[in-house]
């Protein structure tokens, strides 16, 4: 009976930082709430409750978001990063690489992720149900357990147009669909991982005669060479005949996404921020500008831990958007945000 009563204040916590993890509307909100997120953690996370500890930190002595320790991403390949047991609704998995293990990210509750990920198409895009989504996704459809599949089948679902749907390797069908009549009134987005653009925009050029956005989620994950992120805008800018290609930012172990809609500036949604880390001291910040480790808080990170410390290397900017500009020697390459970037 304890145990059940213990459970029942637990759920009782959660909804409520759940509920203000969606109404941040500042940085005082933010911050508030940030701080609420990490002190529920430290307790109710074990695996991060202990990296608090073999730190010699006091959770209850954190008085300021730039005093909160973030917890390396690679931690998710080797343990259960969850406030709770389970049962777990979903584990998404990392595509990793040969050789490695892949990241486990178990999510007890569904709704917040699909609340994070609706709530961000809203903010940035508008009206999810004014699109038609046409997903160029192989590399993610061969394998189990990848969150942006997940994500983008549920906005598929969420659109009121029936050519809405992955398209795999069938440019043909994909091309036919893009120049019907039917799509002339309509919002589209063309999404997709880079190198399945890159073959589509070689087999196909489109008149321009659209309101159509093309986003790349980075990565030519080991199908072709790599290439700089402008090289490939530029590509599919002439041969989609658009004035600029947009990008998504997100991994396995987030379940947040940020947005750029062009030049690779990318910004998060209210309940996500990303600071710099200096390149040779975790515990430091790079100033705005200088290029650094990328840490990110993603609130909706609620059942996991909200603090990652990730191996790519970027710049933050003053108004909080933020570039992405590579990966740290010897890390894993990673399925989302591979795109190399001109430093």
């Amino acid at each position: 009976m304890q145990t059940r009563k213990i459970r029942y204040l637990l759920q009782d916590q959660i909804n409520h930082i759940r509920k203000s993890i969606f109404q941040i509307t500042d940085e005082r909100s933010f911050r508030e709430v940030t701080l609420e997120v990490f002190r529920f953690q430290a307790i109710y996370n074990p695996v991060y409750r202990k990296y608090i500890h073999l730190l010699g930190i006091n959770p209850s002595l954190v008085k300021d978001i730039k005093e909160i320790p973030f917890l390396p991403a690679a931690f998710f390949k080797d343990h259960t990063i969850s406030i709770t047991n389970g049962p777990f609704e979903t584990v998404f998995f990392s595509s990793g690489t040969a050789g490695s293990s892949p990241s486990r990210h178990p999510v007890p509750d569904l709704s917040i992720y699909e609340e994070s990920f609706s709530r961000a198409f809203q903010h940035f895009y508008g009206d999810i149900t004014a699109y038609c989504i046409l997903a160029l996704l192989p590399s993610y459809l061969e394998r189990h357990g990848s969150s942006l599949v997940y994500m983008l089948d549920a906005l598929i679902k969420k659109t009121d147009c029936k050519a809405s749907g992955f398209y795999l390797y069938d440019h043909d069908r994909l091309y036919k669909t893009l120049l019907a009549p039917r799509m002339r009134n309509k919002k589209v987005l063309l999404f997709g991982v880079s190198f399945a653009l890159l073959d589509f925009a070689e087999k196909h050029e489109l008149p321009g005669e659209m309101d159509l956005t093309v986003m790349e989620t980075g990565g030519m994950k080991g199908r072709r060479k790599e290439m700089v992120r402008k090289e490939l805008h530029d590509f599919l800018k002439e041969r989609f005949r658009v004035s600029s290609v947009h990008s998504e930012y997100g991994m396995t172990e987030l379940l947040s996404q940020a947005y750029s809609s062009g030049n690779g500036i990318f910004r998060p949604p209210p309940w996500m921020r990303i600071q710099v880390r200096d390149s040779y001291d975790p515990f430091a910040y790079s100033p705005p500008g200088h290029t650094g480790g990328i840490n990110v808080i993603d609130l909706a990170n609620l059942y996991s831990c909200a603090f990652i410390e990730t191996q790519d290397l970027g710049r933050l900017h003053p108004d909080g958007s933020f570039t992405v500009e590579g990966r740290y020697d010897h890390s894993d390459i990673r399925g989302c945000n591979l795109m190399v970037q001109e430093i």
